[in-house]
Parts: C-alpha cells; sequence; structure tokens
C-alpha cells in the first residue's frame, strides 16, 4: 500500500510536468497586448477619457450663445355674459379661446467679469488630468501584467528546482535499495529514502497549486477565459544599469502622480479666478423673433395676429451677499495653498519609494551574485555525497542535508531574481519608463 501511494504521488508529477510541457507558450508582449485590448479597468478609463475630451467645448464653458425654439398653444372654451355702459346685455356661450405663440429666441452672456475662459480652462485641465489618469492606469495594468508574469516565471523555477529534488530523492532510495539487496545497509535506509521522496513530491504537488492559483488571477488579469492553459519563458532578465539619480530626474517631470499634482494646483488657480469673476458685472444679450395668432370671440379684437422682432440687453451685478465674495475668494486661497502642498508631499513621497525600490532592486542584484555562487557550490556538494552516499562514506541524513542545501541555494536564487525584477518594474513604472525586456 505504502509504495502504490509513491507511485500514485510521482504520477500526479508526472501528469503535472506533462501538462505543463504541453501548454502553449505565452509570449509577455503577446500578454500585454491582450490586457490592453480586454482589461476591464482600461476599457472604463477609456470610455472616462472620451467624456473629458468631449467636455472641452466653447460652449460648454458659456462661451458661446444659446438660441431656443419655443412653442405654446393655449385654448379655452367659456360663456361670457357683458353688460355694456349703456346697460345692454351681451351673451356668448361656448366662445372658444385660442392663443398660438412660437418663434426663436437667443441669449448670449458677452462679458461674465472673464468667468466663461476660466471655465474653459477648467474643462482642459480636467481633460489634461484624465488623460495622464488614463496613461496611468494603462502603466500600471502593464506593470501588473510584468510583475505578474515573471512571478509565473519565478514559480515556474521553483517547481524545475523541485523536480530536480525528486531525481535525487529517487536516486538516494536507489542507492539505499541496491545496499538493501547486497547486505549493506539496513531497511531503515530504504524507509527515509521513501519518506523523504514523499516529501519532496508533496512540496511540488503544493508549489504546482500555487503556480496554478497565479495563472487564474493572470488570466483575470487579461480579463479572458479564466481557464486558459499557457506556459511562461524560463529566466527572467534583470536590467542592472538602472541609477538612482537618474530616476529621481525623470520622476519629477514624467511620474503620473506628481504630473496630477501639477495640474490640481492648476485647478486651484482657476478656481480662484472663477470666484473672482463674481466680482463683475454679467452683461447679455437677448434676441428673438415671435409669432402670436390669439382668437377672443368675447373681446373688443375678436382675432389678432402678429409677429417680429424683439431684443434687448441685460446687466447685473452683485452689490452685497452678506460677505460671501470675500469668504469664497479666502478660501480658494488656502485651496491653492494645500495644492501647492500636496504637490510637495508628493514629490517627497515618490523620492521616497524611489529609494526605497532602489535598495531593494540593489539589495537583490547583490544578492543574485553570491546565490548564484552558492548553487554551483552547493550543487559540487551534493555530487560529491552522493557518491560518498553510494559507497556507504556517509549517514542518509548528512545526504538529505546536502540535497536541503542545494534545493535552498535554488531557492534564494530564483528569490532574489525575483526581488529584483519587481523593484525594476516599479522604478520604470514610477518614472512612465516601462517596457517588457
Amino acid at each position: 500500500m505504502r509504495a502504490f501511494k509513491i507511485f500514485l504521488l510521482i504520477l500526479c508529477t508526472a501528469l503535472a510536468a506533462t501538462a505543463q510541457q504541453a501548454a502553449p507558450l505565452l509570449d509577455l508582449k503577446d500578454a500585454i497586448d491582450i490586457a490592453l485590448k480586454n482589461n476591464y479597468n482600461i476599457k472604463l478609463t477609456k470610455n472616462s477619457n472620451a467624456i473629458a475630451a468631449n467636455n472641452v467645448t466653447l460652449g460648454n464653458a458659456g462661451v458661446l450663445p444659446q438660441v431656443a425654439g419655443n412653442f405654446t398653444s393655449t385654448n379655452s372654451i367659456q360663456d361670457t355674459k357683458q353688460t355694456r355702459s349703456d346697460g345692454s346685455v351681451n351673451q356668448i356661450n361656448g366662445a372658444k379661446n385660442s392663443s398660438l405663440n412660437y418663434g426663436v429666441s437667443l441669449n448670449w452672456t458677452i462679458f461674465d467679469g472673464f468667468g466663461m475662459f476660466a471655465n474653459y480652462d477648467q474643462l482642459k485641465a480636467l481633460n489634461a488630468l484624465s488623460q495622464i489618469s488614463s496613461r496611468d492606469t494603462i502603466e500600471s495594468t502593464i506593470a501588473n501584467v510584468i510583475s505578474t508574469y515573471y512571478q509565473l516565471v519565478n514559480q515556474n523555477q521553483q517547481i524545475k528546482a523541485l523536480r530536480g529534488a525528486i531525481e535525487i530523492s529517487r536516486t538516494q532510495l536507489q542507492y539505499a535499495q541496491d545496499k538493501l539487496d547486497v547486505g549493506r545497509a539496513s531497511g531503515l535506509d530504504v524507509l527515509n529514502a521513501k519518506v523523504n521522496l514523499n516529501t519532496d513530491t508533496s512540496n511540488l504537488l503544493v508549489q504546482v497549486q500555487n503556480y496554478k492559483s497565479i495563472k487564474i488571477r493572470f488570466n483575470q488579469l487579461l480579463a479572458r477565459d479564466l481557464n486558459i492553459d499557457f506556459s511562461v519563458v524560463d529566466n527572467i532578465l534583470v536590467d542592472d544599469k538602472l541609477i538612482l539619480v537618474d530616476i529621481i530626474n525623470q520622476a519629477q517631470t514624467a511620474n503620473p502622480s506628481i504630473q496630477l499634482s501639477q495640474i490640481n494646483q492648476r485647478l486651484a488657480e482657476i478656481n480662484l479666478r472663477q470666484v473672482k469673476a463674481l466680482r463683475y458685472p454679467s452683461v447679455g444679450l437677448t434676441s428673438g423673433y415671435n409669432f402670436t395668432d390669439a382668437k377672443t370671440p368675447a373681446g373688443f379684437t375678436s382675432q389678432q395676429n402678429t409677429h417680429g422682432f424683439n431684443y434687448g440687453l441685460t446687466a447685473s451685478i452683485n452689490i452685497f451677499n452678506g460677505f460671501n465674495q470675500s469668504r469664497k475668494e479666502a478660501n480658494a486661497k488656502l485651496q491653492i495653498d494645500n495644492a501647492n502642498i500636496n504637490s510637495s508631499k508628493t514629490k517627497q513621497n515618490i523620492e521616497a519609494q524611489i529609494n526605497d525600490l532602489y535598495i531593494s532592486y540593489v539589495s537583490g542584484l547583490e544578492l543574485m551574485k553570491i546565490d548564484l555562487s552558492n548553487v554551483s557550490i552547493a550543487k559540487q556538494n551534493l555530487d560529491i555525497s552522493l557518491e560518498k552516499y553510494k559507497l556507504g562514506n556517509i549517514t542518509p541524513l548528512e545526504i538529505r542535508e546536502a540535497q536541503r542545501n542545494y534545493i535552498n541555494a535554488q531557492s534564494m536564487y530564483y528569490q532574489a531574481q525575483y526581488q529584483a525584477k519587481t523593484a525594476e518594474i516599479s522604478l520604470k513604472e514610477i518614472t512612465n519608463n516601462i517596457n517588457i525586456q
């Protein structure tokens, strides 16, 4: 029964390996193209971006006149009794009265303290804000795709390392069985070797499960069928030429958060212009051409038709509104001060984030060099230990320790590689300079 369980575990591992190899390769560039096409957040932000662009019009800012067509029809049926000054009585029953009015009217504010121009500048600034937010969403999605893709690569590397551990455990089991067959070892060595093989196989199955879970999240990120199977590349290439000073300088002009804070400063200044515009008079033109057709049988005139052009000028100015104008202007100035403070705060936060990421980036690069050397040393030690175990010169515990050291060295190297890569991706995202390398 014990042997049968081992066989099932090994069979599951082999099937998982076969499925992984059979899955079609998904290139990182193709994954990014799919995300840019399908991702829901990108679709939503593109629509919002289009709305902001559509809003940038002179008409929406209040610069252009408003022209409307008007139509009014009223009707009534009335019984009327009229007593004239000479005492005679005029009785009219069921008199039908009607009035028909239609025409075109124009209203045009020609001066409002330059508020309409401030409104137009506000609409342009909001459009720029939407454009930057849209680019930031796209950049964040691309960065997320790249980071998750390389997480899959890292997990796949861990799987390969565990498969290697299983092969070593099988070799150890074979050596133990051979020595037992010739009477050079006890059955305890064989049992220990079987336990090691079972443990390594269980670890592999857990790792494969984690790998598949990340695959599902990756498919979700690409907004496609969650059960689509695929494989990823075998290695991670890290750009080791990033320089801290260059990253900080690039972020000052290219970072989306800094750009957004600068636009918010501009919006606060525009808001003050809009508030100050209320101190000035508002002047407007009115005009129209109207037609009127009225029928009143009981009146002095039973029918009247008029049509003609009308025009006029309107003007108003705020003389006193309970000191609210001064209050609004004071608040607008405070909002400008807050926008300036937030801009400085954002720049400092971005710089601190860059420094933290750069420490992780440099640390990852240094750990890669050290851990790669450890992998080579641990592999040599494992090969020597296997040979000694075959000859009976070391114990099963010693060979297991050598095996564990080799697996740990591989795992630490892959983790350092992934740490450096994720820090690199984040640094490039901050500078709006992300790529698929």
